[in-house]
């Protein structure tokens, strides 16, 4: 008999989507842990979290959410979530995650776009989620998690109690093309903009977490990110746990302290976060030591880890640190693994098993081919892009993003980076994010990072002050480590650093107590650079004593420069 691809085609299109692979794990791993949670301390297996599922798919049946309707939850890591992100793909249906610290305006948008048939949102989050509705003037049926119903909102626990569980027949084959879950960019650089995943994804997202840490069903995981962005729904957390039998610890809101004691009460095997997190934790671990020698290992994204952060976290948390970048549209696309530590610190790592990661060269009025790639001599600064089979192809409703970001299967996200010989792609910023200060191209990272190398200070944002002459200024927030420091200060550590120019140094410097960041733990450059305007109009900038770069001397708190 000749070799058939059609029939081979059907088969692998109907049988191998990410909600079989669940099921699947409810017969291999039926009395096995799914899920804990410490809040009420109850426990499912894979039999009893399936069966729970299917109460929540037919209650969103009853509520229209039918095959192809989006479901919208804006919740805090939880029971629920997880229970709505199988659920969805149990009726056929479209889940959105909802970032939870959106105002009710961008809320607004996202309900506008995605249009959803049932909207479930956290008590403590309702008054906004409403308004929010109003705003968009949507007709989804209001569920609400953790309070009572009220005469427009329903009980989301007691409409799951009210259900028998049985769960509509599809009308359609379930296929791995099939969208399963709408994800929303965190909007670093402006409007949230809409991914379509399909099944397939899911599945390639969950293989690709467990081939790369590896994850075995005996792990149990604790993403301490939000898991409505990308990095904590599939990174350590419901997706790739729930595929590969292993079992999820949800924490609603992260507390250093209450991590590491999780850690050791729970037999947590791997940790996930953002960098800012892992320095909380160890922090956290100096002050209060804990017998931290069940974790396999600590897994972070969102921005680069430097040699000392490095060297701090593998002394005080475990030897196995790893970091991955990526983008809400591709999810994680290189990966530095702890062999590679601490050699390649500040690095983003190599490409993923199944991925193809280029750094392309940079032209001013026009975007590279992807075959014209930058030098490989970790020198030439270009634009990191991937092809990934992680990825979505598209944003939804948004053609005009969808021809400047989508080429030829690559996703061009505007990351600056440049890389080297092995493969190792090292993220210096994004093209948004550039300053060009008298012609010359200033990358913020590579300023963040020398800024980061003083003791004193913790973190800081650098960014561009407009500027007639110049056109722009570099000028830093700054965030202290404790120990006092100054303008001068600073400015003399970057002066001494072979690895920083000196028109690259910040002209001025505020000294602040946080920076916006978004729930993944990217700096949001492009808010602080709207504030910037302001804060100088006001005087609120430290200038260096006998600043010599490109301004020749400036007024005391830069007052007058715009």
């Amino acid at each position: 008999m000749s070799y058939d691809p059609t029939r081979f085609k059907d088969y692998f299109e109907h049988s191998f989507t990410y909600e079989a692979g669940f099921r699947r794990n409810t017969g291999r791993y039926g009395a096995a842990v799914a899920m804990l949670d410490p809040a009420t301390g109850r426990e499912w297996t894979y039999r009893e979290l399936a069966a729970d599922v299917d109460r929540v798919a037919a209650m969103l049946a009853a509520r229209g959410a039918a095959e192809g309707a989006r479901v919208a939850y804006q919740l805090f890591n939880g029971p629920e979530f997880a229970m709505l992100y199988l659920a969805t793909q149990r009726l056929g249906a479209i889940g959105v995650p909802v970032n939870y610290r959106l105002a009710e305006g961008e809320t607004a948008v996202i309900l506008r776009d995605s249009d959803p048939a049932v909207f479930i949102f956290d008590a403590e989050v309702a008054s906004s989620a409403t308004q929010a509705v109003e705003l968009a003037g949507s007709d989804a049926t209001l569920l609400v998690v953790g309070a009572p119903a009220t005469d427009d909102i329903e009980s989301f626990a007691a409409a799951v109690d009210g259900t028998d569980g049985a769960v509509p027949a599809r009308t359609t084959a379930p296929s791995v093309y099939d969208e399963t879950t709408r994800l929303y960019t965190s909007g670093t650089t402006g409007r949230p903009k809409g991914v379509p995943l399909p099944s397939i994804v899911e599945v390639m997202s969950a293989h690709d977490v467990i081939m790369h840490f590896p994850l075995r069903p005996q792990d149990r995981t604790l993403n301490m990110t939000p898991w409505f962005h990308r990095g904590g729904l599939y990174s350590g957390g419901p997706n790739p746990v729930f595929y590969v039998g292993g079992s999820v610890v949800p924490m609603r809101s992260f507390d250093a302290a209450t991590a590491l004691d999780w850690v050791v009460r729970y037999g947590i095997t791997f940790l996930i976060g953002a960098p800012t997190t892992l320095r909380m934790l160890a922090d956290e671990q100096e002050r209060t030591p804990r017998d931290l020698s069940g974790l396999r290992g600590i897994v972070t994204m969102g921005a680069p880890l430097d040699r000392a952060a490095v060297l701090r976290y593998q002394r005080l948390l475990t030897p196995r640190i790893f970091n991955g970048y990526g983008t809400t549209e591709a999810f994680w696309n290189t990966f530095l693994r702890p062999e590679d530590l601490p050699e390649h610190a500040g690095s983003a790592g190599r490409a993923c098993t199944d991925d193809d990661v280029a750094v392309v060269r940079l032209y001013p009025d026009h975007r590279a081919d992807p075959d014209d790639l930058a030098a490989r001599d970790n020198a030439e600064v270009g634009e990191v892009i991937m092809r990934s089979p992680k990825s979505g192809f598209s944003y939804f409703n948004l053609p005009a993003a969808n021809e400047e970001k989508f080429v030829r299967g690559w996703l061009y996200p505007g990351d600056l980076a440049t890389w080297d010989d092995d493969g190792f792609v090292t993220i210096v910023g994004r093209k948004d994010d550039m300053i060009i200060s008298g012609g010359e191209n200033v990358h913020p990272v590579q300023v963040e990072e020398v800024l980061g190398a003083h003791p004193a200070v913790r973190d800081s944002v650098v960014i561009g002050l407009p500027d007639e002459h110049w056109g722009q200024r570099v000028v830093a927030y700054v965030i202290r480590a404790g120990a006092d420091v100054s303008a001068d200060d600073l400015d003399k550590h970057c002066l001494a650093s072979a690895d920083l120019a000196d028109f690259k140094r910040p002209q001025a410097y505020r000294f602040v107590t946080e920076v916006p960041m978004t729930a993944t733990g990217k700096k949001m450059h492009f808010q602080l650079a709207e504030q910037a305007v302001r804060d100088a109009a006001d005087g609120l900038f430290e200038v260096p004593a006998g600043h010599d770069g490109h301004d020749g001397g400036q007024e005391p708190g830069m007052r007058g420069l715009l």
